[in-house]
This record gives structure tokens, C-alpha cells and sequence, in this order.
């Protein structure tokens, strides 16, 4: 018969088989991916600049641990995330890091902020600025991404077309273009081919995830 004690400890030995799959930057990254919608082994390989034997092996652990799941389309295996819970955690861990780790906070500021010098726009004051009809929200991830999900309003131009697809913006509007949220850099690339097109052109740090995040805190 069961005691507390052999309880918490089969329990926490569950637990620990999620830290343990979490335990790696290259997993939390392909969980990241994952969390903008379904992909390939080899467009997470390709992503994530690791081979497809690696990629594999990293997504037999996350599979292992119920964090992700995949099916079969033609000769592709597809991988999603589990359970959309898993993205709020994602959340919660980017949030912890960046508030009890000195190290994140300075990559961030030093990095994204001060050497992209790029002028930012908060959810808010998008939201505003689009009731108003003053800015374009521009989606710069890939095409399978924004149909999976994207922020109402927004239209997609990934960013390897934006070159070619310039002439396809409306005038006299200001751009605020957004990736896959805080540490992606999409976004700033797409804004500096924007302004040196001479168009007003601001990056927002969230992403989908984030907007999805803080409409769940609204309602």
C-alpha cells in the first residue's frame, strides 16, 4: 500500500522526466519552433542548423516525454506540439528567465535593443494605432505559420519575399512588422529593408504566442 512519501516520490520522478527533456537549448528551441505550428524534421533541421539525425534524436526525447506528437504526410513526419498548454509554459519559462537571470536580461538589451537600434511598438499601442487605421501589421514568418495563427489584421510576407513584394504595400502607412515573438529576428531584418526603402517602419517584439497570452488575460 502506498504512503505519502512513496507518492511524492513516484510523482516527482514523473516531473523530473519533463525538466529532464527540457534540460537542452536545442529542445527548448524546437519546442519554440513547434509552438508557431506544425514542421517537418527537416525544416526544423534546417532552423535549427542541426543535421536531421540530431534533430531526430532531440524530438524522440520531447516524444518521449508527451511534449510533442507527429503524423505522417506522404513521406514527411510531421511535429506539433502536444497540447497548447505547452506554449503557455513556454511563456511562463521565458518570463522566469528573463526576470531571475541576469544573463537574459543583458542579451537582450544589449543585443536586440541597442545594437539593432531599432525603434520597438508594444501590443497596446498596435492595437491603438490599428483602430485607427494608421499602421500595416506585416507577418514576415512563413506562409504554413500565419495560416496556422497569426494577430487579426495582419498580412503575411515572409521574409525571404519581402524584397520582391515591396510594391504590393499600401502607401502613406506605417509598418509594423512581427516574427515569432521576443528573440527573433525576422522582424528587425524586415525593418531595415523597409526604412532603407524610405518606409516608416517600427518592429513589435511579441508575437503570436504573446498576443494569444494576453487576450487569455483580458477575457
Amino acid at each position: 500500500m502506498l504512503n505519502e512519501r512513496n507518492l511524492k516520490d513516484l510523482l516527482y520522478q514523473e516531473f523530473a522526466r519533463i525538466g529532464k527533456s527540457l534540460s537542452s537549448p536545442k529542445r527548448l528551441e524546437i519546442l519554440d519552433l513547434l509552438s508557431q505550428g506544425p514542421k517537418s524534421v527537416d525544416a526544423l533541421a534546417k532552423n535549427t542548423a542541426m543535421s536531421v539525425a540530431n534533430v531526430s534524436q532531440h524530438l524522440k526525447t520531447l516524444f518521449n516525454s508527451r511534449l510533442v506528437k507527429f503524423k505522417k504526410d506522404g513521406n514527411y513526419v510531421i511535429y506539433e506540439l502536444a497540447d497548447e498548454v505547452i506554449s503557455d509554459f513556454l511563456n511562463s519559462l521565458h518570463a522566469l528567465s528573463e526576470k531571475q537571470l541576469m544573463q537574459v536580461q543583458h542579451i537582450k538589451e544589449e543585443f536586440l535593443n541597442n545594437q539593432l537600434g531599432l525603434e520597438g511598438i508594444t501590443l497596446s499601442e498596435l492595437k491603438d494605432r490599428m483602430d485607427k487605421g494608421e499602421v500595416l501589421l506585416l507577418d514576415v514568418r512563413p506562409k504554413e505559420e500565419y495560416e496556422k495563427s497569426h494577430i487579426p489584421g495582419a498580412v503575411n510576407i515572409p521574409i525571404e519575399e519581402l524584397d520582391d513584394k515591396l510594391s504590393s504595400l499600401p502607401a502613406n502607412f506605417d509598418v509594423v512588422a512581427y516574427c515569432r515573438g521576443p528573440y527573433c529576428l525576422m522582424s528587425a531584418e524586415a525593418v531595415e529593408i523597409l526604412k532603407a526603402k524610405g518606409i516608416n517602419a517600427f518592429r513589435l517584439e511579441n508575437g503570436v504566442r504573446e498576443w494569444q497570452q494576453l487576450k487569455k488575460i483580458i477575457h
